[in-house]
């Protein structure tokens, strides 16, 4: 990134990365990112706001010194842990003799496993707590769960800056630090939308938490530690918008009761079909169901499906002494932190084993769901009796969900 003044005293001197091309594993990132950095110069104190990745530290201690000799700063503010924001600190502060760290409580106790050091000073703040710089105030915001336990805003009133790190970012990359010199549009909101959902969904409630927090100050300016600065007038308003927009809560008339499943000849579809019309008769209308054979659709819209549904069923024959591949991708979508307790029965056809069901089930004890823990096995084509017995079975999931959530 290119030194940039953001207003005086304050410079943008993070780094670019417009060659990556997957995030934390599961996000893929066609734009590349940026590892955004912040110096702030007040009279009397110099302070640094977010580090960058490990494997640029090089560059980006030849980025701060372009600023300030880094023996010369006082204060290393962390935001949020994240290695992507702390993987150079453990080598950057050993030229910062003289630095603090600043971090939340929780993000005090990530860095000492993160720097392993135990001679940096790390310092942990409270919501509301100031740092005085000399003219310059640093104004600490809690903001946990946005994306971490750790997270914190840092506010600038002096110069209505919001040092916000992920929140509001998205992993884009332009050799500008403005928005105002965004040149693809379309490719900046797609990514922008991207990272939301990947990182920010699961965590909706705190979203509109740290919408709330931010409301009220004034702000000129948003600079995230991904993407460009955000300035008011510009993309600030249409950023906050999309994030209200996103995370808006649901509310529905209906609960909403999924059967996703697959079928390789057609016995647990039939299956599905029978539990769909157990739970019909106990809600008559008062329920919003649907089979989904899963290799039917878009798995991003049935991963949508599944995390905001009220309760679930699974379906999955068995072949191999296992559940099928598509289950398990299912599955990988889910939404750990917000699936707790939610109410969900599997069942399935299987041929002489029937390991599918289990196997399934003990995935969702894992992700903390209310599962029926014997599920529903039949053995290769349902019968008449069978299928009454999967009507039942929907029927007495019906029930269970209906006195769980009092509907």
């Amino acid at each position: 990134m290119h030194l940039t003044k953001v207003k005086e005293g304050v410079f943008a001197v993070g780094i670019l990365n417009p060659g990556m091309r997957v995030f934390d594993i599961v996000l893929r990132t066609e734009y590349g990112t940026s590892y955004n950095s912040y110096i702030v110069k007040g009279a009397e104190k110099t302070a640094l706001i977010d580090i960058c990745h490990g494997s640029f530290t090089k560059a980006y201690l030849e980025n701060v010194s372009s600023v300030v000799p880094p023996e010369e700063i006082d204060y290393i503010i962390v935001n949020h842990t994240e290695p992507d924001h702390t993987g150079a600190l453990a080598e950057f502060i050993k030229h910062c003799p003289k630095a603090e760290v600043f971090a939340s409580r929780a993000g005090a106790m990530f860095l000492k496993n993160i720097t392993n050091n135990p001679d940096i000073k790390i310092n942990a703040v409270n919501d509301g707590d100031e740092l005085d710089l000399g003219g310059k105030t640093l104004k600490f915001i809690s903001a946990p769960f946005l994306h971490w336990s750790d997270s914190i805003f840092t506010y600038l009133p002096e110069d209505k800056l919001l040092f916000s790190c992920d929140f509001l970012g998205c992993h884009y990359c332009e050799p500008y630090v403005f928005d105002t010199n965004i040149k693809y549009a379309e490719g900046y909101e797609k990514a922008l939308e991207e990272y939301y959902h990947a990182i920010m969904h699961p965590f909706a409630q705190h979203v509109r938490n740290g919408l709330k927090k931010i409301e009220g100050l004034e702000i000129d300016a948003v600079c995230p530690s991904h993407g460009p600065i955000l300035t008011k007038g510009n993309r600030l308003e249409f950023v906050i918008g999309k994030y209200t927009e996103w995370s808006k809560e649901v509310k529905r008339d209906k609960l909403l009761i999924p059967i996703f499943y697959v079928s390789a000849y057609g016995n647990t579809e039939r299956i599905a079909n029978a539990i769909k019309e157990g739970i019909d008769s106990v809600f008559d209308g008062g329920a919003e169901t649907e089979t989904y054979n899963i290799i039917k659709h878009d798995m991003g819209a049935l991963a949508k499906l599944i995390n905001t549904c009220d309760a679930v069923a699974i379906g999955t024959p068995t072949i191999n002494a296992d559940a099928l591949a598509p289950v398990w991708n299912l599955l990988a979508f889910v939404e750990a932190v917000n699936s707790r307790n939610k109410p969900a029965i599997v069942f399935g056809s299987y041929g002489w084993s029937g390991e599918g069901v289990p196997n399934i089930i003990a995935r969702l004890k894992g992700l903390r769901m209310a599962v029926e823990e014997q599920g529903l096995k039949i053995c290769f084509v349902p019968s008449d009796e069978d299928i009454e017995k999967a009507k039942e079975y929907g029927k007495e999931f019906a029930l269970r969900v209906k006195e769980k959530l009092n509907k």
